[in-house]
């Protein structure tokens, strides 16, 4: 059998079809680093400790670089370092210009910069512009002045509803469980105003409405980038915008805790109808301010870039965030919520594809952050678990890890073969999975406390990861200390124990980047094979000179390898004839 697998490719807005593939082609407008990046995900407090105190630390990702540098990724986006009382793990800023004590120094900082650049490798810092820390200056200042003062106004604060002002002013629930609002008592021990925290009771909503914000923001973006810093990740990006006169909501019961559902896409749904926008998500207003942003990164040299944490659906829509004058990358969440489908996975590739090309911007693939179940465990649960919720003892349905981890590799070994750019969180490359068993009196995430243990919440994600095997804390630091606790039994995936192994995961994560660098996917374009009789549980495409073949489902089919070409990847031991159940290949196209 011989297939055609070389089609004129012709206008590359169109949609074609020809012998055995039809194409939608990735409209690429330049050639600008983040295109085509792949960027590394480093959580600082559960990277590496320098000192032994059980928290990862500047410095420590600093000796850990060597590392990166060999994975193969060509930048690291840094989640919040900045001073912080640390009762959402840094999300909850106090100085947005200098570095908590627990993670070091400014010096420490421009360290960590000049030696990622000096190793080829670009600096992401993380920015929390929707809210503050209770305990930041401008919080102090706003409960300290009356109502109405230009101080209070820098937040979102409200009088309360009923004859004494006692019933908060609508009825929006927390991303974190309870209630959006809580009251202040003012300076003379009276009952004050409420004021807004769509995430804990310690991050107080700012009001960017207010220009003064705005101004202080355009400032905090100037320092960092007079440091170095090559960009941007926005948290909350599609939040700081309230929808005029806060009405009530409710959100339906399918809806996750930042917006994003579970509800799989079906063929007749390739980009749901949009449900109701909730008041305090996606409003319209928001993309005024990162027209200004994207100005202020025009004034500096390097391509800088901002990349939107927008629990945006649908893709469409989504799309917006990422307009030429505005973010230049936006998280593809719905990518990352898709099931290990095939059907599923075609549908959400090519409208994300087509979403992001009507604005000239290349689509963002993830599959794990520190918010989320890592995706070695969440792919084998069962499908509808809601983003936020967490796994631990007593979730319902706790998947195998060998099944998971299956899964894991050959879902990665797909996106990393994507044009546009991708995100690799920490210890991903290892394999990790959800640490599940943490005990409870050792839990942090606010939305344990919140929902009051019914619903673990982040934790499991964000345990620091394994370098070392039989070393204190799996080489995480120089002492036993782990702020969250490490599982036992993770010294196999320490890093030492897969670094040269054939076929362990961080060797596959290693083979992928450097295939994916020499055939520049990244910059290419997909090109579906539909005549090679896979059937529904195989997806398979071609980008550049690499096809890719990938069978999600429950039996092995025939894989014709001496057709298609060399093998030159496989997320699982594969033979000549046949594609084993959860496994992707990377095939090397013949010259036709």
């Amino acid at each position: 059998m011989t297939t055609d697998l070389t089609p004129d490719i012709g206008d590359p807005n169109e949609t074609l079809t020809f012998a055995g593939l039809d194409r939608k082609t990735a409209v690429t407008t330049g050639s600008e680093w983040w295109r085509s990046a792949v960027i590394y995900q480093i959580y600082p407090r559960s990277f590496a400790d320098s000192d032994g105190d059980g928290i990862g630390d500047l410095a420590g990702i600093t000796s850990r670089l060597p590392a990166l540098l060999e994975l193969g990724i060509d930048a690291i986006w840094l989640s919040p370092f900045f001073t912080s009382p640390q009762h959402d793990a840094g999300y909850d800023v106090a100085n947005y210009c200098d570095v908590d004590p627990l993670f070091g120094t400014l010096a420490d900082f421009d360290t960590l910069l000049a030696e990622s650049h000096a190793l080829g490798i670009k600096v992401i810092v993380d920015l929390v512009p929707n809210h503050t820390s209770w305990d930041h200056e401008w919080f102090k200042a706003a409960i300290a002045s009356p109502e109405g003062s230009p101080e209070r106004d820098r937040y979102v604060f409200r009088d309360g509803l009923g004859p004494n002002g006692d019933i908060a002013p609508n009825n929006w629930e927390s991303v974190f469980g309870g209630p959006m609002w809580s009251r202040i008592t003012n300076p003379d021990g009276t009952p004050g105003q409420w004021y807004l925290h769509i995430f804990d009771i310690s991050q107080p909503d700012l009001n960017w409405e207010n220009e003064w914000v705005r101004a202080q923001f355009r400032d905090i973006l100037r320092f960092w980038l007079d440091r170095g810093a090559d960009g941007f990740r926005v948290d909350v990006a599609h939040g700081l915008i309230k929808e005029e006169g806060l009405p009530d909501y409710t959100p339906s019961a399918e809806a996750g805790s930042m917006g994003g559902g579970a509800v799989p896409l079906t063929p007749e749904i390739a980009d749901p109808i949009d449900a109701p926008t909730p008041p305090y998500w996606a409003q319209e207003g928001v993309h005024e301010i990162y027209r200004d942003w994207n100005k202020v990164l025009g004034e500096y040299d390097g391509e800088r870039v901002l990349c939107a944490e927008a629990w945006v659906e649908p893709l469409h829509k989504l799309a917006h965030w990422v307009r030429d004058d505005e973010m230049h990358q936006a998280f593809n969440f719905t990518y990352l919520s898709a099931n290990w489908s095939a059907e599923e996975l075609r549908i959400v590739i090519d409208t994300s594809i087509a979403a992001f090309a009507t604005v000239g911007a290349p689509s963002t693939w993830v599959l794990s952050n520190h918010d989320v179940v890592r995706h070695a465990t969440r792919l084998a649960l069962a499908p509808g678990h809601l983003q936020g919720d967490g796994i631990g003892p007593k979730s319902v349905g706790i998947p195998d890890p060998a099944d998971g981890l299956r899964k894991a590799r050959a879902a990665t070994a797909v996106m990393l073969s994507l044009p546009g750019s991708a995100y690799i969180y920490q210890g991903e490359e290892l394999g990790l999975p959800e640490a599940i068993d943490l005990p409870d009196e050792a839990r942090q995430d606010p939305t344990w406390f919140r929902t009051n243990g019914e619903r673990y919440g982040r934790d499991g994600c964000r345990v620091p990861i394994p370098w070392e095997a039989n070393t204190p804390s799996y080489g995480f630091g120089p002492a036993d200390a782990s702020w969250l606790p490490q599982p036992a039994g993770w010294d196999g995936y320490a890093r030492d124990q897969q670094s040269g192994v054939a076929g362990s995961t961080l060797e596959l994560y290693k083979l992928a980047l450097s295939l994916r660098a020499e055939s520049k996917l990244g910059m290419g374009a997909v090109a579906w094979i539909t005549d090679l009789g896979f059937g529904d549980d195989v997806l398979a495409f071609r980008n550049g000179d690499i096809t890719v073949i990938s069978n999600t489902g429950a039996m092995p089919v025939e894989l014709p390898v001496e057709v298609l070409g060399e093998l030159l990847l496989a997320s699982d031991p594969v033979d000549e004839a046949v594609l084993p159940a959860d496994t992707t290949v990377w095939l090397r196209a013949l010259e036709l």
